[in-house]
């Protein structure tokens, strides 16, 4: 574990969210060194914990209730369990705040109001208060009240029309990203809106209210291919494995795997033709664009490379891209990846202590902010259990052990 400074030690987040996407936010400020409170529900946490179809095995018939998804978006945090629909449970929520720099939430619009834990509410506790609320459509609108999950999002805003085997081919049809990635991404958006808000609130004092919504995200997420069809007014096709910029860029079938090429630039593509025993392809009319080699005569030249290809192996087809400065990569099976030598060089598989895990450690995908040089995200917790912290925690606020024992016997705790 790195021993240097952390960008947000010192902040102090509490993490009222569930599941994926705003839990992604939560433990990306928490790799970066802030103090992240998660609460709970009291004797059933976070929705997220049933999630997936892996689950890390606890020691000692210990169930730790730690899924795939649970695991993957809830590192570098302490847990506590808290019934905030009884007035104890606000008590408690209320003093946190009080210590607090960000609240992230992801109840649905008004829900929290209810409590009187709602932003209006709180900031007349904490005026310094970054409340950040992460819902499907936002905070207003005719869909705002609504329900809303990864996989919708892809679908509404368009990622699904441009992922998928193209029009009449087997198959052919409109495809989800295996990921959650408009989840994943809106924890990004999530985590970059509260570091400006911090900045904002370092330059004037002022606190502020955050509305992110995954409806937001996923249509942004449609970048250079949603910015073709506000150019042009023309949808772009479903390419498949087709990059959607410059071509060829697809995968190549190889004698014993796959390669994925990205001949993107009049240069890549004529050095292609040379390595292929075919310079004459540079010229052909079919092919003599990017255009044409991307969209027109695509499939075509497809087929040629992939005749060539297919009678190489993986790795003297890599060989001879790398030689030749054409951007290629094996294909890789998830186990795969973590043999890698470049994945193995970067430290991508982060195995970390876990108390309450029989292997004694859990393995956990690093973090893409560790390289930083002076600030590096770190992985300083194992993903914690349902309430483990609720001692420390609220000792920290003035609990005593008599009082924490009383609510834990009226399960407000």
């Amino acid at each position: 574990m790195s021993t240097k400074p952390m960008a947000l030690e010192g902040i102090r987040v509490i993490d009222m969210s569930r599941v994926f996407a705003a839990p992604v936010g939560a433990q990306i400020l928490g790799d970066l060194g802030a103090d992240v409170i998660k609460v709970e529900r009291p004797g059933v946490g976070d929705d997220g914990r049933g999630y997936g179809t892996a689950w890390v095995k606890g020691k000692d018939g210990i169930e730790t209730r730690q899924s795939s998804f649970f695991t993957v978006s809830n590192r570098n945090k302490r847990s506590i369990t808290v019934n905030h629909s009884k007035p104890e449970g606000q008590e408690i929520l209320r003093k946190l705040v009080e210590t607090a720099d960000v609240l992230i939430e992801n109840y649905k619009v008004g829900d929290l109001k209810r409590f009187g834990l709602d932003y209006e509410s709180l900031k007349v506790i904490n005026p310094r208060l970054i409340f950040c609320s992460v819902t499907g459509f936002g905070q207003t609108g005719p869909s705002a009240a609504l329900p809303g999950y990864d996989g919708l999002f892809q679908a509404q805003g368009g990622m699904m029309a441009v992922t998928g085997i193209p029009d009449g081919q087997p198959g052919a049809g409109p495809l989800k990203a295996g990921p959650s990635l408009v989840d994943f991404i809106t924890g990004h958006n999530t985590a970059l809106a509260i570091m400006a808000a911090l900045m904002h609130r370092a330059r004037t004092g002022e606190g502020q209210f955050i509305d992110i919504a995954l409806l937001d995200t996923s249509v942004s997420m449609g970048s250079h291919i949603m910015q073709d069809y506000l150019i042009s007014g023309v949808a772009p096709p479903r390419l498949g494995n087709g990059g959607n910029g410059g071509g060829p860029a697809d995968m190549l079938r190889c004698s014993d795997g796959m390669v994925y090429l990205t001949a993107g630039t009049d240069e890549h593509y004529r050095r292609l033709t040379v390595l292929m025993g075919q310079p004459e392809l540079n010229t052909d009319p079919r092919f003599d664009s990017n255009f044409k080699r991307a969209r027109s005569g695509r499939a075509e030249l497809l087929d040629i490379i992939n005749a060539w290809s297919e009678k190489i192996s993986v790795v003297d087809l890599l060989n001879k891209f790398d030689e030749t400065g054409i951007p290629a990569a094996k294909y890789n099976e998830l186990p795969e990846v973590w043999e890698d030598a470049q994945v193995k060089h970067r430290g991508l598989r982060a195995t970390t202590p876990h108390a309450w895990a029989e292997a004694g450690s859990v393995d956990l995908i690093a973090s893409p902010l560790a390289q930083m040089s002076a600030s590096p995200a770190t992985i300083r917790r194992a993903p914690p259990l349902i309430g483990e912290h609720n001692d420390e925690v609220l000792g920290e606020i003035g609990y005593d052990a008599a009082r924490i024992a009383e609510l834990k016997a009226l399960k407000i705790v």
